[in-house]
């Protein structure tokens, strides 16, 4: 049974940073792909980056430029580095994995943003 476990949320001021981390326990047999989601109070759940096996990355138009995602395959983590914070990057982040023919979600972790 693989469990997603995200870790690395907090307060920041507008323009700070934080990087957001997500460690996967079990084993993958079919990888895909791993991302994070995000959602805001009131507004649905969306896609903020993934990147695949072959290592492609996707990016929200809203985050390009401040976030990079990057994936260590040989220790099943993903991690999410956030510069630039502005306050609309307020959000319960989760990691996503889509491997094993399933969706994996990790519990969220609070990232505010305010000054």
């Amino acid at each position: 049974q693989v469990q997603l476990v995200e870790s690395g949320g907090g307060s920041v001021q507008p323009g700070g940073s934080l990087r957001l981390s997500c460690a996967a326990s079990g084993s993958f047999f079919r990888f895909i792909a791993m991302g994070w989601y995000r959602q805001a109070p009131g507004k649905e759940r969306e896609l903020v980056a993934a990147i695949t096996s072959a290592g492609s990355t996707d990016y929200a138009d809203s985050v390009k430029g401040r976030f990079a995602i990057a994936r260590d395959g040989a220790k099943n983590t993903v991690s999410l580095q956030m510069n630039s914070l502005k306050p609309e990057d307020t959000a319960v982040y989760y990691c996503n994995a889509n491997a094993n023919y399933r969706y994996y979600w990790g519990q969220g972790t609070q990232v505010t943003v305010s000054s």
